[in-house]
């Protein structure tokens, strides 16, 4: 009896301590971002910025940045696109070392789905189209917010783009790339898997996590919740923060479910019981149609099983880890230092079946604080996917498409987003090479020359 009320008292502890660093640390970035408007503001009222200038001359021709194929840079769970957060940027500024980035703004805790939905339209352009049949099994609206410019409208497949995904971030871009391969989008008839040129994984969530288990999710089906956890707090927070409705907050941060309709506005406080209760929105019982679920190695799973490596398209992983580091936990964010050693002893209940044949505690010990390394390798379960692990860049050049190159990084689950100082000059080295390789590696045809690139040649010309 005494065992068991100690370990019921060390969980609601590890709860508790776990719960205010999450706040904590939200509170912090949220705080960040209002300085760092107020700050621009001001500097703006003094200063005018200066026009920039996107067309570079190179001989007799020119070279326009909007020539250049885009990479799109894709947020995992709780991140944020550019226009949130104010001038606070999710991958740290990384954006700003190539001439031609997007950063689309994406349900932060919505589905796997809905989430590939919004990326099609945010570069198509048009209302958002979840699907007639999702949304009557999710309960929710079909269409959801309306772009009234798609940042890449000629979007095909003699236009393809890179797309680069953080976390959950590059399981979004596999289900949109099925999409595509799939035509799930109406009114384009002409889509197909080529529309994605290559797809780089940044500690991406290709096999699920068992973090999940320690977050709430119940092992059993991995979908439902522990009635006290931290997903729980997380589930409420969110659907009071979405029925209070307060516009000028969700301008600067928005979990993404507009299309759930949960504001008081539109059902009052029989909505917010409904929801709390687990009868309605996005956590009801019935739909579970969020992030967290989909990050289960169950529902990874159901989800890998129809998502295909294509042929005609240059896939790239970067698999993060912290947990054979000397010192321990020395240098890990403290968002996931517990984190980190919790997952590093979590075992597999043996009184439930486990998720998968073959599976062992051993091979996902090792993770980065959020997800563990032998999931953001490549694509492994139900069906492993072709790949390769590359010890030296030079080694795999030149790339193949339909193979899963992979590096293993030491750093945490956050390295290479929000605070660049953190990673120092890993942050550089990851970057660069993510963008000289879709600049000078991946192409269908020929490579293309950046502007910045054109320019310092040009100018040698005119030296000699």
């Amino acid at each position: 009896m005494i065992p068991l009320l100690l370990m019921s008292a060390l969980q609601l502890a590890e709860l508790l301590v776990s719960s205010v660093v999450h706040v904590l640390f939200g509170l912090y970035l949220f705080t960040s971002a209002i300085t760092g408007d107020l700050t621009q503001t001001f500097l703006e009222s003094i200063f005018k910025p200066k026009p920039t200038v996107e067309v570079v001359k190179q001989g007799n021709t020119t070279t326009q940045v909007s020539d250049l194929t885009p990479i799109v840079l894709v947020h995992g769970i709780f991140g944020f696109g550019k226009g949130r957060l104010g001038g606070l940027s999710y991958f740290a500024g990384a954006e700003k070392k190539d001439e031609r980035v997007l950063v689309p703004d994406l349900g932060s805790l919505t589905s796997v789905h809905d989430r590939a939905r919004e990326l099609f339209y945010y570069l198509k352009g048009g209302r958002v189209d979840y699907g007639e049949d999702h949304s009557k099994a999710c309960g929710h609206s079909q269409f959801g917010r309306f772009y009234d410019k798609g940042e890449y409208q000629e979007w095909d497949e003699d236009h393809p783009v890179h797309f680069v995904g953080h976390s959950a971030g590059a399981q979004v871009v596999r289900v949109l790339q099925q999409m595509l391969a799939d035509k799930m989008f109406d009114g384009y008839e002409n889509i197909n898997e080529n529309w994605v040129l290559s797809l780089t994984s940044l500690s991406g969530a290709l096999n699920g996590s068992t973090r999940t288990y320690l977050d709430g999710i119940q092992p059993e089906d991995g979908k439902s919740l522990k009635p006290i956890c931290l997903l729980q707090i997380c589930r409420l927070g969110a659907i009071i923060y979405d029925w209070l409705d307060i516009s000028w907050l969700k301008s600067y941060y928005s979990f993404g479910f507009d299309h759930f309709n949960m504001s008081w506005k539109k059902t009052g406080l029989r909505g917010l019981v409904d929801c709390l209760l687990g009868n309605a929105g996005p956590f009801a019982s019935s739909s579970g149609d969020w992030i967290l679920p989909d990050l289960s190695i169950q529902e990874t799973m159901k989800l890998n099983a129809n998502l295909k490596t294509f042929p005609n398209t240059f896939y790239f992983s970067y698999a993060t880890k912290r947990t054979r580091k000397p010192l321990g936990v020395m240098g890990i964010h403290p968002l996931l230092s517990i984190r980190v050693l919790q997952m590093s002893q979590w075992r597999y209940p043996r009184d439930i079946p486990l998720p998968y044949k073959g599976y062992r505690d051993e091979d996902w010990q090792d993770n980065d604080g959020a997800l563990n390394t032998v999931s953001m390798t490549h694509p492994r379960i139900p069906v492993e996917h072709s790949n390769l692990i590359v010890r030296s860049d030079s080694d795999c050049l030149p790339l193949q498409p339909g193979i899963w190159y992979y590096k293993i990084v030491e750093a945490d689950h956050i390295t290479f987003i929000l605070n660049r100082e953190r990673a120092g000059v890993e942050f550089d080295l990851i970057y660069d090479n993510i963008f000289e390789r879709c600049r000078k590696h991946v192409f269908r045809q020929s490579p293309q020359t950046m502007p910045n690139k054109a320019q310092r040649k040009l100018g040698g010309d005119r030296e000699e």
